[in-house]
């Protein structure tokens, strides 16, 4: 009956939506889940039932976020649509049992296939890629118990032909690496534990079996990231110990991103040695140590390199500019560069500064101009302080790269010091230097709206030009170059923080306000950001980035109060857009006005909250889920008692499961002892994009997986 009425709503309006061309419609429909299009919209009418299964559709099928699939939607779209589909992307699709990877067998004609997040046993995977023979593309996770003696001839012979294969590892194992003879594309997670669930030190040593030579002779790409812990540098050794016999010739890709401290060892060094003399890269990624002290970037040859990272690498940047960018040369091809954590890359050189000194605009000018077409930048994590000469800020040479998509900067490096800023109110200001009654130390009203602020002349500052010319910027990160979560990945949770940089210390609700201009914003991290008095700013952003997707707020303002909470509650009312919201600040209090507010976000998916000595409410809990239907990860780690959170936990289970099938609940003491054994059950989807916090900027190659 609304369908009927709807209709003839339109037709008396002069305007039907069938009457519109195929193409137009078409268009349309790429935007529904293709769930949706198959089981629900093509049974309206005769015209959408025709339009709903064509090509354009059905050729590539999404689940990876669809967090309403269940088993029975994936068994009735493979038996529809299932020859119609050449790419399947199941990735993160932890929710759905194992039985459910029995239907894609169906799918016959399938040459791209994602099923990391996925768990699939052995047998089940020789099952399904016996039947998909046309499959080049393969993504899947190794965990514990996979025996690659269970895999068939048939299975054999289709991963012989896969050209593309994305392997997690979760066990020491070569997985199926040895069966894809004709690898041209290797990307390779690895994410095992020290110790198992026992207690028990596990060894990077490979399973009898297991030690079949992986073939790499058309290799042209290579990437491996580690998270932290020695059996994983064990096992990539092995990996590499191929690769350092003899390396690919038609290698342009060389990507290791690792934590901490991985040393180079003699094998490595011939690897590097060899690529050298052999090779001629377009990407690169190396672990600090392979990097720092070496005159390894001067023997590497580059043809049209499209990305860079150096991260956490004590490379000057005079090193960055005579080795990577020869003195100038024309690099137009570099669209990723990650330059996070190098402390000295914006200096001459790096043997006698200190960490705080001033950059060299020069160098800095010298790599705007080279990469002006840089799309993603990363400078986190580093003190990059500009000097008071006039047109050599950090922020004025950013704002020529005008194509920039992602940006990450530290706080200290967007503080203008050329246009003398009024500084933030210190105790000296407020309190008279006299001896009398004591006076009481407030804090300053601060306009709390984008006209007031306009008037304290912000708009002159170095930071609102940067916004201003950055207009299609998708995502923005302001970390404090001290910054570090609360809650590291396989550590106790850190009880204090570092305090922020001298530099950052004026930064505030008017730096926050510029970024109101980015009218194209999907993602936003603000971290340690210590001037913070009202918020105001965030109010400008909710009302004016109405594309806002992503929010990451940490450490804002003074820590023993959330001093923008009104502000932030106001923001949330206009942000309908927003799926991920992830807050870090001590005393946090999560009360009913603020999950009222936070109610206002229909499209939120994902919630993370991490806080110190902070508290809750059950019942705003529990009327909030019940309130947005969207929410299928609630992650609070708080200074609630074992007790208080266990019974909420489970109360939210019981009560939503049901209905969302992908929920997952972790509400836990945020210093309890077992919080390690706790976030290592929590799907690696949420876990990676969410839950940890961490620069996500240039993190790896634009498009390096579908």
């Amino acid at each position: 009956q609304e369908i009927v009425s709807g209709e003839s709503e339109e037709e008396s309006n002069g305007v039907n939506l069938m009457e519109f061309s195929d193409e137009i419609l078409l268009h349309i429909l790429s935007y529904v889940p293709c769930t949706d299009l198959v089981l629900n919209v093509r049974r309206t009418c005769r015209k959408l039932a025709m339009l709903c299964l064509d090509k354009s559709l059905t050729h590539t099928v999404l689940l990876q976020k669809d967090y309403k699939v269940n088993k029975d939607k994936v068994k009735q779209l493979m038996r529809d649509i299932g020859k119609e589909i050449y790419q399947l992307n199941m990735a993160g699709c932890y929710w759905l049992p194992t039985s459910t990877i029995d239907h894609v067998t169906r799918c016959k004609n399938l040459v791209k296939l994602n099923l990391s997040g996925c768990h699939v046993t052995s047998l089940r995977l020789s099952k399904m890629l016996s039947t998909l023979q046309h499959l080049r593309s393969l993504a899947i996770d190794v965990n514990p118990g996979f025996d690659a003696s269970q895999l068939s001839s048939e299975c054999k012979a289709t991963l012989s032909r896969v050209l593309e294969l994305k392997q997690t590892l979760y066990t020491p194992s070569y997985g199926v690496v040895p069966c894809c003879t004709s690898l041209e594309k290797l990307l390779l997670y690895f994410e095992i534990l020290d110790r198992s669930r026992e207690g028990f030190m596990l060894s990077g040593q490979l399973m009898v079996g297991e030690s079949n030579v992986p073939h790499y002779q058309n290799l042209r790409v290579f990437y491996a990231r580690l998270a932290p812990g020695y059996v994983n540098q064990e096992v990539v050794r092995l990996y590499l110990a191929v690769l350092s016999d003899r390396t690919p010739e038609n290698l342009h890709a060389f990507l290791i991103s690792a934590p901490g401290s991985f040393a180079e060892t003699g094998a490595t060094k011939n690897l590097l040695d060899s690529m050298a003399r052999n090779v001629c890269l377009d990407a690169l990624q190396l672990p600090k140590a392979w990097i720092n002290g070496s005159g390894l970037l001067q023997h590497l040859k580059f043809n049209n390199p499209f990305y860079f990272s150096f991260s956490r690498c004590s490379l000057s940047g005079g090193h960055l500019i005579q080795r990577v960018i020869n003195g100038g040369k024309d690099l137009k091809s570099l669209t990723s560069l990650n330059l996070s954590g190098c402390v000295h890359c914006l200096a001459p050189e790096s043997l006698f500064r200190k960490a705080e000194d001033d950059i060299d605009s020069s160098i800095l000018e010298s790599l705007v101009v080279s990469c002006c077409n840089l799309r993603h930048l990363n400078l986190s994590a580093a003190h990059h302080h500009s000097s008071e000469s006039i047109g050599n800020h950090l922020c004025q040479l950013l704002s020529r790269l005008k194509r920039l998509l992602s940006l990450a900067l530290p706080v200290c490096s967007i503080t203008d010091v050329a246009a003398n800023v009024e500084k933030p109110p210190t105790a000296s200001n407020l309190v008279p230097q006299t001896f009398g009654r004591k006076v009481r130390i407030g804090v300053q009203t601060y306009p709390r709206n984008l006209v007031d602020q306009a008037n304290q002349k912000i708009e002159s500052s170095v930071f609102w030009a940067l916004m201003g010319s950055l207009r299609f910027l998708e995502t923005l990160e302001i970390i404090g170059s001290s910054f570090s979560s609360a809650m590291p990945r396989n550590e106790p949770a850190i009880r204090n923080s570092l305090p922020p940089c001298v530099r950052a210390q004026s930064v505030g609700d008017s730096e926050v306000a510029a970024i109101s201009q980015l009218t194209y914003l999907q993602s936003l991290t603000l971290a340690q950001l210590p001037n913070i008095l009202t918020g105001s700013g965030l109010i400008s952003i909710g009302l004016q980035c109405q594309h806002l997707r992503t929010l990451s707020l940490a450490n804002l303002g003074m820590m023993g109060k959330v001093v923008y909470m009104s502000a932030l509650m106001d923001m949330l009312k206009h942000c309908k857009c927003l799926r991920d919201l992830r807050l870090e600040q001590p005393y946090f209090c999560a009360g009913a006005q603020f999950f009222q507010a936070l109610s206002h976000c229909s499209a939120l998916q994902r919630l993370c909250i991490v806080s110190r000595s902070g508290t809750l409410q059950s019942d705003a809990v529990m009327s909030f889920m019940a309130n947005c239907l969207e929410v299928i990860m609630c992650h609070m780690f708080m200074g609630e008692s074992l007790t208080v959170c266990k019974n909420l936990q489970q109360s939210i289970v019981r009560s939503f499961q049901a209905d969302r099938p992908a929920l997952n609940v972790v509400i836990f003491p945020l210093l309890h002892e077992d919080l390690t054994e706790v976030i290592r059950d929590v799907p690696m989807r949420h876990l990676d994009e969410i839950t940890l916090f961490k620069s996500r900027v240039a993190e790896e190659p634009p498009n390096l997986w579908w």
